[in-house]
């Protein structure tokens, strides 16, 4: 336990480090590729971070295991704070019995996603998410103008995909940010 505590906090510290790096003033991306690169990093530190056990603990059926659901999304939270600009990181799972639906079991504290649709939940698995939980392959997405994306895999301790990351941000906030606002 010792050790993957030793690895994670390694891992955070280098995605931080690379996400500095080659960025304008104060880390803040700005242009669209240096957004997604900076989403694409916490991503990538997300699929090792995020506990595929304990988010496959959070739906019950008929209610939420609160623990789970809180030791989660603390490490979702953590993961939107690497970089110095409004993102979210946000989980969906898919539906058991149900290939092609999936449902956000975490949204985060700024609200923002590409692909959560209000009302209906769950809902229709979009392609590119289907690809990631197929594949294990990171998905930057930007299909709606002014959104920028990164679907990443969650893994359980036995190596299965189980569910997915949303790492999200908006070009708006981030020229918000820019331009001090």
């Amino acid at each position: 336990m010792m050790r993957r505590t030793v690895q994670c906090v390694f891992l955070i510290l280098a995605s931080a480090a690379l996400l500095v790096a080659g960025q304008a003033v104060d880390g803040i991306p700005s242009t669209p590729a240096q957004l997604a690169q900076q989403l694409d990093q916490i991503a990538r530190t997300a699929s090792v971070m995020v506990d595929g056990d304990v988010c496959q603990k959070i739906g019950t059926g008929r209610s939420v295991n609160q623990p789970s659901f809180i030791q989660v999304k603390k490490t979702l939270i953590r993961l939107s704070r690497l970089v110095s600009f409004p993102c979210d990181v946000n989980l969906w799972m898919p539906v058991s019995g149900s290939p092609d639906q999936v449902q956000v079991m975490i949204r985060n504290e700024n609200e923002l996603s590409q692909f959560w649709v209000f009302g209906p939940r769950p809902q229709q698995m979009f392609p590119q998410m289907k690809e990631v939980l197929e594949t294990g392959r990171r998905i930057i997405v930007e299909d709606k103008p002014g959104w920028v994306s990164v679907l990443a895999p969650v893994y359980n301790s036995l190596g299965d995909i189980v569910g997915l990351v949303e790492v999200v941000s908006k070009e708006s906030i981030v020229c918000r940010c820019n331009q001090g606002l």
